[in-house]
């Protein structure tokens, strides 16, 4: 792992490249950016007609167990699991706020890095109380990761500070825009998180530009020792933000047989190659930059994602 301070010599003067992407990220953010608290409709009750995600990105889709289960069951079952990404959602993005708060501590604020850094944690904020309305809204308790993860992402977000950091970032991002993308297209889905998804891939477009950035520069020149320990890092942070995506306790909430439940989602082939397809193009760039060693990958193919 990588100390911000050990990269602050060689971020403090921007590349003239870093410049223009932070500058036309920040253009983009003042032209195209919403207001949850009034775009999103609050106001009308929960129709428990519409599913809460695309019922194919489901964790029991596909199984024996969605077959016997009733299209109410089903729907509910999809409100929840939406309810418990969200709420992974708003667990990562304080983490991701914490570290690039830090990274920038103290630099240039007439950077324009620095002044999208700021703007990528004014946006996280919102989607943050955007995700906690959301999740309240699907009538779902607060949903966390286990008691360990919740540790261990809090030493990550102390310790892991430039390349690691940033391709965290990047990986958590890119996951969960895949299926928001299907989500928000899909009319099967309660027309409020449908809105809540397209804010979210709209506002995390330019996140996903900025983290593909930081990376590139930050990479070039490590070493290939230092590289193998920040591939590995990256992969592990992966494999436990995916792998709580979905709380065990959803299943109880649908009123499902949670031991049965966690059993047939754990070999659902259906859900594995729907989390590996949305995962092509994120590895393809980890690949690019040298972030896709041979020990990271068993940890990505342990996670789905290969």
């Amino acid at each position: 792992m990588t100390s911000v301070e050990g990269t602050r010599e060689r971020t403090d003067a921007p590349s003239s490249d870093r410049e223009t992407v932070a500058r036309r990220l920040l253009d983009s953010s003042e032209t195209l950016s919403y207001d949850p608290a009034r775009e999103v409709d609050w106001e009308t009750p929960l129709d428990t007609d519409y599913h809460g995600t695309s019922p194919e990105w489901s964790t029991l889709y596909g199984t024996a167990y969605w077959a016997e289960m009733t299209a109410e069951q089903q729907r509910e079952l999809t409100r929840q699991e939406a309810a418990s990404v969200a709420s992974t959602g708003i667990w990562f993005e304080m983490i991701l706020q914490q570290m690039v708060l830090r990274d920038f501590y103290a630099k240039d604020p007439t950077d324009p890095a620095f002044q999208w850094a700021l703007t990528e944690i004014a946006d996280e904020c919102r989607h943050s109380i955007m995700f906690a309305r959301g999740a309240a809204k699907l009538r779902a308790p607060a949903y966390r990761p286990r008691r360990a993860v919740v540790e261990l992402g809090r030493a990550f977000k102390t310790v892991a500070g430039g390349e690691a950091a940033y391709a965290a970032i990047l990986v958590a991002e890119e996951v969960l825009d895949v299926m928001q993308r299907d989500w928000m297209r899909d009319e099967r889905v309660v027309p409020f998180v449908r809105t809540v998804n397209n804010i979210h891939v709209v506002e995390e477009s330019r996140h996903m530009k900025f983290a593909r950035e930081e990376t590139r520069e930050r990479m070039r020149g490590v070493g290939r020792v230092r590289r193998q320990g920040i591939a590995l890092v990256v992969s592990i942070a992966a494999y436990f933000i995916v792998t709580s995506m979905v709380s065990r306790e959803v299943y109880a909430n649908a009123g499902l047989d949670t031991r049965r439940a966690v059993r047939e989602a754990r070999a659902n082939e259906h859900h594995k190659s729907m989390l590996r397809s949305s995962c092509a193009g994120l590895m393809e760039f980890l690949d690019s930059a040298g972030l896709l060693t041979a020990a990271a990958t068993r940890v990505y193919k342990r996670a789905n994602l290969i």
